[in-house]
Parts: structure tokens; sequence; C-alpha cells
């Protein structure tokens, strides 16, 4: 009943798209993209099931609606053409300079939070006097009731 009722649906959408570009006329509207977000994965995908898919490639109006779409508005992927592959060496040379980039955007924010703790008062550096290592200088409070 489901395959039914999809396939009665692809139908009622071949008939009415009939020959135009989208259906609406030459400009596209919500339901073109509504339409092919339904249709472009079940023409595309690979189905374990292929009788709706199957079914969706009889009617030419539609594949062809979708192949329009995808071209115009997604060439690298639905057109014919494919982006070059390019071999590893290659890639790293589209930005020669991308680990110094992160480098210094890593070192900026660092500086930027030091900086902030610094003066927010978070993190604050106190000068004390050099003694034997593990004795914490005695604070003038402390010293007056010692004596």
């Amino acid at each position: 009943q489901l395959y039914r009722d999809a396939r009665e649906c692809l139908t009622l959408l071949s008939q009415r798209l009939g020959s135009q570009k989208f259906f609406f006329g030459d400009s596209p509207a919500s339901l073109d993209a509504f339409v092919f977000s339904r249709l472009a994965p079940l023409l595309k995908a690979k189905l374990p099931n292929g009788k709706l898919q199957q079914h969706l490639k009889s009617l030419q109006n539609l594949c062809n609606y979708c192949t329009s779409i995808l071209s115009l508005y997604f060439p690298w992927d639905g057109g014919e053409m494919h982006p070059p592959a390019l071999p590893p060496l290659l890639r790293v040379e589209e930005d020669p300079h991308k680990w110094r980039n992160q480098f210094l955007s890593v070192l900026v924010g660092l500086v930027a939070m030091l900086g902030y703790a610094f003066l927010s008062g978070i993190v604050s550096i106190q000068r004390g006097g050099a003694g034997p290592a593990g004795r914490q200088p005695i604070a003038l409070e402390e010293e007056e009731e010692e004596e």
C-alpha cells in the first residue's frame, strides 16, 4: 500500500510538472525546494529495494528536474563535472601559510586570555623575597603578633 501511494504521488508530481522547468514556471519556489529535497535522495541514493527508484527513473521529466537543479545549484555534486582530484602535495600548496596562521591564531588567543586574566585580577604577580625553599614570607601583621 505504501509503495502504491508513493508511486501515485510521483506520477501526480510528474503530471503537474509537465514540461516546465519548475512547478510554477521558470523560477524555483519553495515547493520546488521541498519536492527536490525528497526526489534527489530517492534518485541518487543506493537503496536496498529499488522499486520506487525505478519508477522515478521512468518519469523522465522528474529526472530532468532533479538533474537540472543539481547542476544549477550544486554543480560539483550533481553535474557531470567533478572537482579535480589533487595530489596531496598540491593540496598543501593551496594555503602555504596554513600552519603559521593556525599557530599565530592560537598565540593571539593565548595572549588575549592571559591579558584578560591579569587585567581582571584573576592572576596577579607578586614579588617575594628570596628565602629558603618551603618557607613562606611572613606578613607584617604576623610579625607584630609574634613580638
